[in-house]
């Protein structure tokens, strides 16, 4: 069962939709984080309703500034808000009277992976974490193979963000793209993202210039060394960037584990069932072994 649910972050309408599970609660249940610039009706729709068939209610959200959610500027990808939502999601599934509070856990897919990372540290309602064909940024590895052109868009998005600060006007670029300027360029992105196979009317191909500003600079990494849940890691060779999801996972000291599975490319797993159904089975075994409530054997 699907059901759209609100609440409010910093006094701002988040819009989500609730997958529940067949059997009655009170479930285990995970919030579910996506691909930037994504909205529920993508990605973290079909995790949310792929976790809820077996058995995990799964909430899945528009983020402050996208989708039906309130906010502004439109389509800003910031992750300290964007991490913000996803503590205050499972504060909002931990008071809901079908949901046990005592076995939360996040999983988050592409950079949702994290911005779910992030989320869970020193939370106190995680319990496990999942991640699926993550984005493990490295920005000082990304500045070391260009570090004119990075502090270049650095900069062109703080002069952004200062123009909407002066003038309330949002300079966009497209979210995927082939030429130009564009948030995401690879063919594999554009194939999702600009043609129908993800158009839904809730979604914008637009990425706020501004949003450089804080994208570029987010590590991944960095969270590695400080997760103290278990994690449960699925990737592939052609997923993006492998060295650096062994990397993450080599720094993370929590309880761990990383699956390998055969994919095309990065996209096919947001919406094939093979790699969905693959996904979604590891990490529901690996979140039937850590969401028990505290003090449980």
């Amino acid at each position: 069962m699907r059901q759209r649910v609100f609440f409010e972050v910093n006094q701002v309408q988040v819009v989500g939709e609730m997958y529940w599970p067949a059997q009655p609660g009170p479930h285990p249940a995970v919030v579910v984080a996506g691909p930037m610039t994504s909205v529920k009706e993508q990605v973290t729709g079909v995790y949310a309703c792929a976790l809820a068939m077996r058995g995990f209610a799964a909430l899945a959200i528009d983020h402050r500034f996208f989708g039906e959610s309130g906010g502004a500027p439109r389509q800003f990808e910031s992750w300290p808000h964007k991490v913000e939502d996803l503590r205050t999601s499972l504060e909002w599934l931990a008071a809901h009277p079908n949901v046990d509070g005592e076995r939360l856990g996040l999983v988050g897919v592409c950079l949702g992976a994290g911005y779910a990372a992030w989320a869970s540290l020193d939370h106190p309602r995680v319990r496990a974490l999942g991640m699926v064909a993550g984005y493990y940024r490295d920005p000082s590895e990304l500045r070391a193979k260009d570090a004119t052109g990075f502090d270049a868009k650095v900069e062109a998005g703080r002069a952004a963000r200062m123009h909407y600060e002066a003038t309330g006007e949002t300079t966009t670029v497209p979210a995927a793209a082939l030429q130009g300027d564009a948030a995401m360029m690879l063919p594999d992105t554009f194939d999702y993202y600009a043609t129908q196979r993800a158009a839904v009317p809730n979604y914008r191909n637009q990425f706020a210039l501004m949003s450089r500003e804080l994208f570029l600079p987010f590590d991944v990494q960095a969270a590695a060394p400080k997760v103290s849940v278990p994690v449960a890691m699925v990737h592939s060779e052609n997923a993006l960037s492998p060295a650096w999801a062994r990397r993450f996972y080599d720094n993370v000291p929590a309880p761990k584990s990383l699956t390998w599975v055969e994919s095309s490319n990065q996209v096919d797993f947001y919406d094939q069932p093979r790699l969905v159904n693959a996904a979604s089975e590891r990490i529901v075994d690996h979140l039937r072994q850590h969401l028990v409530p505290r003090g449980a054997a």
